[in-house]
Order: C-alpha cells, then sequence, then structure tokens
C-alpha cells in the first residue's frame, strides 16, 4: 500500500470509514459524488447477468442511477482483503460505479447512506423479512423503523419460488412497513432461474 492509494487506504482501515464510491475507470471519488442514487447490494462473486438485468430494471422503474454496493464486511464471512477487493471491482470497470461499505446488515447500509432506495433481488427480500436472521421478530421490525425513520426504501425484484415465478405481493410484508416496499414490474425484470444457477455453480 502506499500512501497515495486512496482505495488501499481505505481497505485497511476499520470501521468508522465512511463509505467509498468508485468510479467507472477504477478511480475513487468523493462520497459527495454520490448523490441520489438507487443502491443495489450484493457480494458479485461474480457479477452475473441477474445483477446487471436487475441494474437495468431499477433504474428504469426508478429513474435513478443504480450504483452497486459492495460490503467488504461480511455476517458470517471473513471480511475481504485487499487483493479479493480489487478483483471483484475489476468486473465494474466501463460499466458501473461502485459503493465500498463496512455494511453487512441492511440497517448498516440505510445507516451509511441515509435517503437512498435500496434494491433488492427476491432471495434477499426473503432473508430481509426472516425474522430467523434478528434476534426475533421484535428486532427484526425495530431494524424496519429505522431503515423508514432514516429515509430509505426497498424496490423488491421477483423470484423462483416452487419452480414458478412470484413476484413480491403486498401481504408479503408487515402492515406496517407496505410503504417501504415496492415491487418491481415482472414486465421490466423476470428471471426463471435461481441466483446459484446463475452464478453457474
Amino acid at each position: 500500500m502506499t500512501a497515495d492509494d486512496p482505495l488501499a487506504h481505505w481497505i485497511a482501515g476499520d470501521e468508522t470509514y465512511p463509505p467509498l464510491i468508485v468510479g467507472r475507470d477504477g478511480t475513487p471519488e468523493s462520497s459527495s459524488s454520490l448523490g441520489g442514487v438507487a443502491l443495489l447490494p450484493g457480494s458479485f462473486n461474480p457479477l452475473h447477468a441477474g445483477h446487471r438485468g436487475l441494474a437495468a430494471a431499477a433504474e428504469l422503474q426508478s429513474g435513478l442511477e443504480v450504483v452497486f454496493e459492495l460490503s467488504v464486511a461480511n455476517v458470517d464471512k471473513p471480511s475481504l482483503d485487499e487483493p479479493e477487493v480489487h478483483r471483484r471491482l475489476q468486473q465494474f470497470h466501463g460499466y458501473s460505479r461502485v459503493m465500498l461499505t463496512r455494511a453487512p446488515r441492511f440497517l448498516d447500509k440505510a445507516r451509511a447512506a441515509p435517503s437512498t432506495l435500496l434494491v433488492l433481488g427476491g432471495d434477499t427480500f426473503a432473508r430481509l423479512l426472516d425474522s430467523r436472521y434478528y434476534d426475533g421478530e421484535d428486532a427484526m421490525h425495530r431494524a424496519l423503523r429505522e431503515i423508514a425513520g432514516l429515509g430509505c426504501r426497498f424496490l423488491v425484484a421477483g423470484r423462483v419460488q416452487g419452480g414458478a415465478f412470484r413476484a413480491m405481493r403486498a401481504d408479503d410484508v408487515p402492515a406496517e412497513f407496505a410503504g417501504l416496499f415496492e415491487p418491481i414490474d415482472e414486465a421490466r425484470f423476470r428471471i426463471d432461474i435461481s441466483s446459484t444457477e446463475l452464478r453457474g455453480g
């Protein structure tokens, strides 16, 4: 790492570091350049056609630029090291901006980027509303209330379920949080294979 390498400096930092925006040319940008965007979080290992299609659909529906969000910290996996961060970022070169964070959970992402539209695939949406990923249902509701209070909303894609494609429905969401979620129009984005199949594994 060199003193004039802001990306390496950020990766070597700690959880107090603010998010870092990486431009389409791979050059770090000021976080103030983010502006009003939608964020599509993921591990992007690898970036695949499903991610690209979801980003295109979200841009069309929201009218916002989609910036991909890559967290170097994970809930149940080791943090990404510098070579791995560079490898994953290389996939976006010439294609999209990326926001690097240390925000493994959606509440962390909302705190890192308040007043942001968060774009979710169907599998991720299911986990977001599964109390098993929290300390119970009350904790899940507290997290969603804080996300709403931070001005964030969710744009949600459908998913394959039981061998058939299923779009998000109003009764998938607790009534208190109905205004927090918006389904992506099926005509804009529909993929009938799983994320695992898209990754080729």
